[in-house]
This record gives structure tokens, C-alpha cells and sequence, in this order.
């Protein structure tokens, strides 16, 4: 499916609000996962500590009413690479389509023919202190990584959107996004 003309503004802070990343992306669809957002190989991305620019496209998949978001990585990125955040918010109001989320450090990894693991434990566990995460927020980022990993299992293959639904999307993301 064609991106559509408004791009939308992703915007990931962390949980003192500090910028952890923004970029702009291109919405390429909505289906019963959620919301795709498609990002080509070069955009630029924003942070706290300067930014970089994007090595490869992606898209990325924004659930209704989960604690994470997945990206879905072309060559020679990982295969999914999933952030556990607070639940992404929508803001239309600036006339500009917004996506907020809280960055809670931990993220699910599937490498290329690898098995999936937690990364960012240790910035995880470091924040839970300096930012003062409260329990409930702490105990959801926990889960929602267990949830993930076992959702990422090589012998899960079936689960979706992990399993092969995103293909589609980052094959017309590619094609998309260079318009």
C-alpha cells in the first residue's frame, strides 16, 4: 500500500523527557496489529546526544494499547528489534501527526537466523532508580520483555506480527517511502 502524504512525526523520550529519538516517517497502513510506519535507509535521526542517520529501511509496527512497538529491520538491520514503552499516544492537534512514547530501555531482539534477547537490562535497572520508576511501570516494562521473548521464539514461528505479516509491508515500505 502507498504511504500517505502526511508524514508522521515519531517522537521518543525518555522517562525524565529527555529526546531519545525523533524522526519523520511515512504511514503505510493500519490493520488488526495496529498501525505501519515505513522509514527509508538515510533519514536522519534526532537525539539528546546528536543523532544519526538511519542505516537501513524499516518499518515499524505501533499496537493499540501495548507497552512496546516493533521494528522490522530490511538488510542488514536485525530482523525485529522491539522497544518496550509506555503505550504510544497519537496527537493530531498541532496540525502535524505526532507519535509519543516513553523509551523504558529494555528492547527484544531477534537477529537474522539468531534467537531473540533483552538488551539494555543494565540501563533498565539504572533508570529504575535515577528516573524513579514507579512499581507499576517498572513490573509492566518486566512483563511486556517476557511476553516479547516468548513471542519471538524461533519455534513460535506463527505468532504475528512476528511471524512473516510485516514482509509485505517492508517490501512496499522500500518502495513507498523513495517516491
Amino acid at each position: 500500500m502507498a504511504a500517505e502524504s502526511n508524514p508522521v512525526l515519531v517522537d521518543v523520550r525518555k522517562y525524565d523527557g529527555t529526546l531519545s529519538a525523533q524522526w519523520t516517517a511515512a504511514r503505510l497502513d493500519e490493520d488488526e496489529h495496529g498501525v505501519w510506519l515505513g522509514t527509508a535507509q538515510g533519514v536522519h535521526v534526532s537525539s539528546a546526544t546528536g543523532g544519526w542517520t538511519n542505516r537501513f529501511d524499516h518499518v515499524m509496527l505501533i499496537p493499540r494499547d501495548q507497552w512496546w512497538t516493533a521494528t522490522f529491520c530490511a538488510l542488514p538491520g536485525p530482523e525485529v528489534y522491539c522497544d518496550v514503552c509506555t503505550v504510544p499516544q497519537w496527537n493530531t492537534d498541532t496540525g502535524r501527526t505526532t507519535l509519543h512514547m516513553v523509551d523504558l530501555d529494555l528492547d527484544v531482539v531477534r537477529p537474522r537466523n539468531g534467537e531473540a534477547y533483552i538488551k539494555d537490562e543494565d540501563e533498565f535497572a539504572e533508570h529504575q532508580v535515577s528516573y524513579g520508576y514507579p512499581d507499576s511501570v517498572s513490573g509492566k516494562a518486566l512483563q511486556t520483555s517476557a511476553w516479547l521473548m516468548e513471542a519471538l521464539r524461533r519455534d513460535a514461528e506463527g505468532i504475528e506480527p512476528f511471524a512473516s505479516v510485516y514482509r509485505y509491508r517492508l517490501g512496499s515500505s522500500s518502495n513507498s517511502s523513495r517516491r
